[in-house]
C-alpha cells in the first residue's frame, strides 16, 4: 500500500487505481453540502423544507413512495447526516477497501459498493414489506447511509483474505476474518432494535461481499456490469473527436516496416490457473505466505 494518505486524497481524481478515496470524498462531499445547506435553510426559517429536500435523497421502506424517488435506491449509500455514522462507514471503507484495492483493483471495489448497497437497500424494503413484525414501521421508515456498501467490502476483504491482520488498540492483533464475524452477528441481533433497517441492509451488503468474492474466485465477476454502466455514462460526456478525411493515392504504397503480429504480447500474463492457486494459498495461509514472485504475479493480474 505505496503512497501516503495525504497524495491519495490530494490526487484523487488523477491517480488510478484510487476508488476507495474517490467513494470516501463523494460521501464527504454529500455529507457537508448537506450540513452546511441545512444551517442556511435554518437561518432562513425553511427547516422543514431542507427535511423535505433531504429525505428525496433516502430510501423509503414504503414501495409507493419509493416510485416516486427510484433514484433513492442509489443516493442513500451516499447520504449521511450524523458526524460518527460518517466516520465509522468511512473508516472501515478505507481500512478494508484498500485490500480488495490493492489485490483485486479499483473496479472490485467499485462494484461491491455499489452491489452492497443495491442488495441492503432492497433487502430492507423486502423485509419491511413483507414480515408483519415491521408492518408498523413500514410507513414512516427512512434509511441512509454507506454501511451496507461498506459491509459488502468488509465482508469481501474477509472471504479474499481471511488471515490478513488488523493491529487493534487495546486488543492487538486481530485476523480480519473474526472482525467481519463480529459485525455481521452484531448486525443480526440488532435486526429487531431500533436501527433494524439499517441492521437488515448490512446483512444485505454482507451476503452479496461473501457471494461476490465466491464468484470470483471461480472466475465469474457479477460486478461487471456496475462498471460498464459506469462507463457508458461517462461517455455520454465526453466529447466525441471529429472525423478527419484525408485522400490518398491509390498509386501510393505506405511505408516504413508492418508491426509483426504476434509478438510477445500476453507472453509475460499469468495463466488463469496460476492465478487461481495463489488466492487458494491466500486463503489458506495469508497473504504473508506468498513469495516475492507469486505477490507480483497477483499484482499484475489486478491490473488486467
Amino acid at each position: 500500500m505505496n503512497g501516503g494518505i495525504k497524495e491519495e486524497f490530494s490526487n484523487a481524481w488523477s491517480k488510478p487505481n484510487n476508488a476507495v478515496v474517490q467513494i470516501i470524498l463523494i460521501n464527504l462531499i454529500v455529507f457537508v453540502a448537506a450540513r452546511v445547506f441545512k444551517v442556511f435553510f435554518d437561518l432562513s426559517g425553511a427547516t422543514d423544507t431542507f427535511f423535505w429536500v433531504f429525505r428525496k435523497l433516502q430510501l423509503p421502506a414504503d414501495v409507493g413512495s419509493l416510485l416516486l424517488q427510484p433514484w433513492s435506491l442509489v443516493t442513500y449509500f451516499f447520504t449521511h447526516f450524523d458526524f460518527f455514522h460518517i466516520l465509522f462507514n468511512m473508516l472501515f471503507l478505507f481500512w478494508f477497501g484498500r485490500i480488495i484495492q490493492e489485490f483485486l483493483n479499483s473496479k472490485r471495489v467499485i462494484s461491491l459498493y455499489v452491489l452492497g448497497g443495491l442488495a441492503g437497500g432492497l433487502l430492507y424494503i423486502f423485509i419491511y414489506n413483507f414480515l408483519p413484525f415491521y408492518a408498523d414501521r413500514v410507513t414512516d421508515s427512512m434509511m441512509l447511509g454507506a454501511s451496507a456498501g461498506v459491509y459488502a467490502i468488509v465482508v469481501g476483504a474477509a472471504v479474499f483474505m481471511p488471515n490478513y491482520t488488523f493491529f487493534l488498540i487495546f486488543i492487538g492483533p486481530v485476523k480480519i476474518k473474526y472482525i467481519a464475524i463480529f459485525y455481521v452477528f452484531m448486525s443480526f441481533i440488532g435486526t429487531t432494535g431500533a436501527n433494524a433497517g439499517g441492521e437488515i441492509a448490512h446483512l444485505g451488503g454482507a451476503l452479496v461481499g461473501w457471494l461476490y468474492i465466491s464468484q470470483l474466485n471461480k472466475g465469474s465477476d457479477m460486478g461487471g456490469w456496475v462498471i460498464n454502466f459506469i462507463h457508458f455514462v461517462k461517455s455520454l460526456f465526453k466529447p466525441q473527436p471529429k472525423i478527419k478525411v484525408t485522400h490518398r493515392s491509390g498509386n501510393r504504397r505506405p511505408t516504413g516496416s508492418k508491426k509483426k503480429s504476434g509478438t510477445s504480447k500476453g507472453a509475460d500474463q499469468t495463466p488463469q490457473s496460476e492465478i487461481d492457486a495463489i488466492l487458494d494459498k491466500i486463503s489458506e495461509s495469508g497473504y504473508e505466505s506468498l513469495t516475492k514472485d507469486e505477490k507480483q504475479k497477483l499484482f499484475n493480474a489486478s491490473k488486467k
